[in-house]
């Protein structure tokens, strides 16, 4: 489990080192070339930040998540959660890239990689499970306040009108990064992918929007639906990653929109995606600071209770 951790961690980290190092090359490298005189070997990584740049940081931030999914929730939760997001969004965006429903009509330039069809790079499908996973993990643990029964391990499981509002505030933190990250993903000098048809949201149509709701709410729905009658509760460290994450993903998007002068996109992403993803991670750390404070006061209260209410355990060579 150390290893995973490990590798975890390493992967994280290298997802945002990758993230930063992208955003050096195409906001301050791409727009004054006689920067790389001034660094050793310059004019090589650049070519290798414009070539595989995007595709290190999406990689890497999958496998950050997966190691962080399989070893939290087990690898029924983590696989039933992977699948289903990585091959719907893919099938919406094959979708998509051939009809135009239900995002709009858009394709698919270079930079993120082998693209499936011709026509969806691999990569894209992997941002959708991360993003998604650490979306959907922000709402359902903000959302949940289940609480222990009696003084013993044993958790409620989440009502069903709760389960559909984390799928909900899920899909809609999901959605928030991607109407930042849009904009500017689409209209700087190096774009990733074009619209169409441009639509009347700084560029994007609004039904880019209802397509990326409807297909987070799908893929999350099924978890749900799985993970139903087995209760899920994250402590607040283990909430940590999922929160870095969102953070530093929804901080590569916004530095991209504010250079390219979208503040107005920024903002309402701050509203509806990173403000409420925020107000999860507090809640879920204030709550366990408030079970601890309860669990340290009834102990001093009664000292021998931490002894009979110890639950039991079997365990097995």
């Amino acid at each position: 489990m150390k290893q995973l951790m490990l590798a975890e961690r390493i992967c994280l980290i290298g997802h945002l080192v990758s993230m930063a190092f992208g955003l050096a090359g195409l906001l301050l490298v791409m727009p004054h070339p006689e920067f790389l005189s001034h660094v050793p070997a310059g004019q090589t990584m650049f070519r290798w930040s414009m070539a595989g740049g995007g595709v290190v940081y999406i990689v890497l931030g999958a496998i950050a998540v997966a190691l962080y999914a399989y070893r939290t929730l087990g690898l029924r939760n983590w696989l039933t959660f992977m699948l289903p997001a990585v091959f719907l969004s893919l099938g919406s965006e094959l979708l998509g890239t051939s009809t135009g429903f239900p995002f709009g009509n858009y394709s698919y330039l270079s930079g993120l990689g082998y693209k499936i069809s011709g026509l969806v790079p691999f990569t894209i499908p992997l941002s959708w499970f991360y993003l998604g996973l650490a979306s959907y993990l922000l709402a359902r643990t903000g959302l949940d306040s289940v609480e222990r029964l009696q003084s013993t391990d044993v958790l409620r499981p989440m009502t069903w009108w709760r389960q559909i509002a984390a799928v909900l505030l899920g899909a809609v933190l999901l959605t928030s990064w991607d109407f930042v990250l849009d904009p500017a993903m689409s209209q700087t000098a190096m774009p990733f992918w074009y619209w169409h048809e441009p639509g009347a949201f700084f560029g994007m149509p609004y039904q880019n929007f209802a397509g990326w709701t409807a297909t987070g709410c799908i893929f999350m729905a099924i978890a749900a639906v799985i993970w139903f009658r087995q209760p899920i509760r994250l402590t607040a460290a283990q909430l940590d990653l999922p929160f870095t994450v969102y953070v530093g993903n929804f901080t590569f998007a916004m530095v991209m929109s504010l250079a390219a002068g979208f503040w107005q996109p920024v903002l309402l992403g701050i509203v509806v995606g990173l403000g409420p993803a925020a107000l999860c991670w507090n809640r879920a750390k204030s709550i366990e600071a408030q079970g601890a404070i309860a669990s340290r006061t009834s102990m001093m209260d009664d000292p021998m209770s931490d002894l009979s209410s110890t639950p039991v355990g079997v365990s097995s060579k």
